[in-house]
């Protein structure tokens, strides 16, 4: 990629990050040749035209394949809001955690083991974050975290025989539907299913481990969240809306089945995967998801990355 005007750019941009317009007094101080504002519009235009990016990638796979860190990849992805009033054909309003109604971007990373970048893909505001990647569709191994009211489905065996009683560090290795409509679970039999790839094509293997350490943080969590629940239903507190609370006959109460199924998934944390490795090995791979999120803030905060 021969662009130095490209090239002084991303310089000037990882020395002092700050605005176009200011790029040329950036590079003043570093003693290069500055550039006209309009010169750097001009770049930035062919950057997106002659796919600069793809071009980054393949380096950065390149670099990454030299030095044999391909064997584990981790994704992740994160969203960026705009203080703006309309959505646009990328920026919009998507799900929320904090209920923000603001327009927004999804931004995916994929890095490999250490961390090291290796392609960031940008999505409309509204996409799900399973969308933004087919995993099983190109037949490639994938180790992702589960929703905890899965569990309920997953542990069908183990909830029904035992109670949904479990001992700190005990992990349970089964299978899980790939489809909402099927059932691959018979709670007839007091095990759980094991999963067999090449028998089992409706399933995935599912892995649920069991911390009392985890479940001591979700007892607070929930006990937290049920006094805010609480406190809205006898008008104790002015927000909008918060888990637990429901309505009925137009007067707010509180959940108490939803309450009670939370309270019985304390402590489990899920995994789905099409790999045939130790349950404990899962885990592990799972949680050097760190390197990405350790990647991303370094994006987005020292070299203030903006959309």
């Amino acid at each position: 990629m021969d662009d130095p005007v490209f090239r002084d750019l991303v310089i000037a941009r990882i020395v002092e990050p700050t605005s176009k317009a200011d790029v040329a007094r950036v590079l003043a101080d570093l003693g290069v040749k500055t550039l006209s504002y309009r010169t750097i519009q001009r770049h930035l235009a062919r950057a997106n035209t002659d796919d600069y990016r793809d071009v980054i990638a393949g380096r950065c796979f390149t670099h990454a394949a030299d030095r044999g860190g391909l064997s584990l990849l981790l994704y992740e992805v994160t969203t960026l809001y705009f203080e703006a009033e309309n959505e646009d054909d990328l920026r919009k309003v998507g799900y929320s955690k904090e209920r923000r109604v603001d327009p927004r971007i999804v931004v995916g990373l994929l890095v490999d083991r250490t961390g090291f970048p290796l392609e960031v893909g940008c999505f409309e505001g509204n996409t799900a974050e399973t969308r933004t990647l087919a995993l099983d569709a190109a037949g490639l191994g994938f180790i992702v975290g589960s929703r905890s009211v899965k569990a309920l489905i997953d542990l069908a065996s183990q909830f029904h025989c035992n109670g949904g009683v479990f001992t700190d560090g005990q992990i349970i290795d089964t299978v899980t539907p790939r489809h909402a409509n099927s059932i691959v679970n018979d709670i007839a039999h007091r095990s759980e299913p094991v999963w067999n790839p090449d028998e089992q094509s409706g399933a995935w293997r599912a892995i649920s481990a069991y911390s009392a350490k985890r479940a001591r943080h979700d007892q607070k969590t929930l006990y937290a969240q049920e006094t805010r629940a609480r406190a809205l239903i006898n008008n104790e507190r002015t927000v909008k809306s918060t888990r637990f609370v429901k309505t009925h006959a137009g007067d707010r109460i509180l959940d108490e089945a939803s309450l009670a199924r939370a309270q019985s998934l304390v402590g489990l944390k899920g995994y789905v995967t099409a790999a045939v490795i130790p349950a404990a090995e899962v885990i592990g791979r799972y949680h050097d998801l760190w390197s990405v999120e350790r990647s991303f803030r370094m994006s987005k905060s020292d070299l203030r990355a903006r959309p």
